[in-house]
């Protein structure tokens, strides 16, 4: 038998509207938990399973973040990898850029946009007029690899992103996972606060692609996805499977 066969075990379960519910989930299986609403599906799962195994890794479609600041690569990682390329390339610091550095627009220090202050209103972002929403100082924007500034780079898809740094495996190791997930057509500067539930998930399954022997926890993960994205996402749940993890 393969090493990570057998089961968990829940035992006289008694939260919320659960009473004295046993069960028992077989290891690395993909195992649905189905009921009417209020059974009592999530109590057992989302709060008694993962209070008793506490290594199991709760996968939702709540936002990675709000911030604008935050990007998938910046997200994967990526991005200080890119850094390091066009120091290398240009012969400065690698804070050049960073929209939160040396290479940050001196008006809206990176954002993109500023927010004035009005009395008596709702603050209203708007358009940078210095750097005209680029978030970059003309300094960076005028250092290049493989004539592109970073800039451009960051607005390149991830699928364009694979062939572009195609001979850098640092950075394709960690973009081929998003790749493999459908999201190949999202830009590396994409602000992760704009994407969607499904997408958000997608983009925390891709950091777990390729890891083994975890316990993988997902509430209603189909919930306001298109048929298509359904569907990738039982790709992912089977990859993950294959490769000796639980998922429920």
């Amino acid at each position: 038998p393969r090493p990570w066969t057998g089961s968990f075990c829940i035992e006289t379960a008694t939260l919320h509207n659960l009473k004295n519910v046993s069960v028992t989930i077989p290891k690395a299986v993909l195992t649905a938990i189905s009921g009417v609403a209020g059974s009592g599906k999530s109590s057992l799962i989302c709060q008694e399973f993962v209070s008793q195994y506490p290594d199991a890794i709760v996968i939702d479609q709540k936002a990675i973040g709000v911030s604008s600041r935050s990007t998938p690569a910046t997200y994967t990682g990526a991005m200080d990898e890119i850094r390091k390329l066009f120091s290398k390339e240009n012969g400065v610091s690698a804070e050049w850029f960073s929209f939160n550095s040396k290479g940050a627009c001196p008006v809206c220090n990176g954002k993109g946009e500023i927010t004035p202050e009005i009395a008596f209103a709702d603050p209203v972002a708007i358009l940078c007029e210095e750097c005209n929403g680029r978030r970059y100082n003309p300094t960076t924007l005028s250092y290049t690899y493989k004539g592109k500034n970073i800039e451009e780079v960051l607005a390149l898809t991830i699928e364009q992103a694979l062939d572009f740094f195609r001979d850098n495996s640092k950075i394709t190791s960690r973009l081929q996972s998003l790749n493999a997930v459908g999201l190949g057509y999202m830009t590396l500067g994409q602000p992760t606060s704009t994407l969607s539930g499904g997408e958000n998930q997608r983009l925390k399954l891709a950091s777990e692609l390729y890891k083994k022997e975890n316990i993988y926890v997902l509430d209603e993960p189909t919930t306001g996805l298109h048929h298509q994205d359904v569907k990738k996402l039982l790709e992912i749940f089977n990859q993950l499977v294959n490769q000796g993890n639980t998922v429920i």
